[in-house]
């Protein structure tokens, strides 16, 4: 290194002289995202808080007024700790205030590692990769993510397609409160990503970006914001429903598929386009008022009815009637009792 120029360190074009006060600047505003995750953690214990009270508002037994006094005076504690954060919060941005401008925070790009090798774009990655990726990174991060996700541990695209698919899982199990919590923090995320694709920086380094445009009162940008939540919200109930419907149809077709006769037919299928007189003789299991229903019938429907009953599984032919072979055409096969089915 020139003597007139300043060597450089890997955090970007910053040189020796001020790593000191770069790395004091990183330990602030790492300090400020922990204040912020301290705080909002608080406030959801005391959004908990307050449900359990609002549900025991109305208790009458002892029991349940024991704990309606013991929720009451967890949300007390609770309220506490959120304006001990919050003034730390405070007190944090007033001392970020009076920080003087720092050139060298300004001007360095984050997570870069030089300014001369520059990171190079990355080639659009095909379908096969971006499935192989996602699923590795859920093998590798998925208990951290359903842990952590209401605090935005880790943003990623993988950690926000994961978080999709959570959302429609709690939309199928009916936990619509629980979905639509995590898929405001889906969609947070997703404005992250994007906010850090157009900047050309690393996820992490958005945070404060992001709130900050939310905080600073940008009315277009917050009616995008819960414009996108409540259409995701939709299109999350849409495929929720869809899976339901897909796995009722499967499980249906796997009772039918149980029900099959010798002949391949469904017996309730059979059953429902059979006379009503029929019906009747099904109902009540009497073979001699199935015999009298046919015999006053055109052989060639009674027939059919009957191979379909047959085929169904429905009844079953007397065994008599195998050994003495096929009947002449247009007899009346003999049966024997029904096969107990429930209808």
């Amino acid at each position: 290194t020139k003597p007139d120029q300043p060597a450089l360190v890997s955090h970007g074009c910053v040189p020796l002289w001020s790593q000191a006060r770069v790395e004091r600047m990183e330990a602030f505003m790492k300090k400020g995202e922990e204040l912020e995750k301290s705080l909002a953690e608080s406030r959801r214990k005391l959004a908990e808080a307050q449900r359990r009270v609002q549900e025991l508002v109305s208790a009458s037994t002892p029991e349940a007024k024991a704990d309606l006094a013991k929720a009451q005076e967890e949300e007390k504690q609770l309220k506490k700790q959120e304006r001990s954060w919050e003034k730390k919060m405070q007190e944090h941005r007033i001392e970020e205030k009076k920080m003087p401008w720092n050139v060298d925070t300004l001007s360095k790009e984050g997570f870069s590692k030089s300014v001369v090798n520059v990171k190079p774009e990355k080639e659009e990655e095909t379908e096969e990769e971006k499935e192989e990726k996602h699923k590795s990174f859920v093998e590798k991060y998925e208990k951290q993510i359903k842990h952590f996700g209401e605090l935005l541990f880790r943003a990623s695209r993988e950690t926000a397609n994961y978080l999709v698919i959570m959302c429609i899982d709690l939309e199928v199990e009916e936990k619509h409160a629980l979905m639509e919590q995590v898929a405001h923090q889906t969609i947070v995320m997703q404005f992250i990503l994007e906010l850090a694709k157009s900047l050309k920086v690393d996820p992490r380094g958005c945070f404060r970006q992001f709130f900050a445009k939310i905080k600073t009162a940008d009315q277009q940008y917050q009616d995008a914001f819960n414009d996108e939540l409540e259409s995701f919200k939709e299109r999350v109930r849409g495929r929720a429903k869809i899976r339901i419907e897909k796995a009722l149809k499967e499980y249906e077709e796997e009772e039918r598929q149980k029900r099959l006769g010798p002949g391949g037919l469904d017996p309730v299928e059979v059953y429902e386009t059979l006379p009503p007189e029929m019906q009747k003789c099904f109902d009540d299991k009497d073979i001699q008022m199935l015999q009298e229903a046919i015999s006053r019938m055109d052989p060639t429907e009674a027939k059919h009815h009957m191979k379909r009953c047959i085929d169904s599984g429905l009844w079953v032919p007397n065994a008599r009637a195998d050994e003495e072979g096929e009947k002449e055409e247009g007899d009346e096969p003999q049966y024997e009792e029904v096969k107990k089915e429930e209808q």
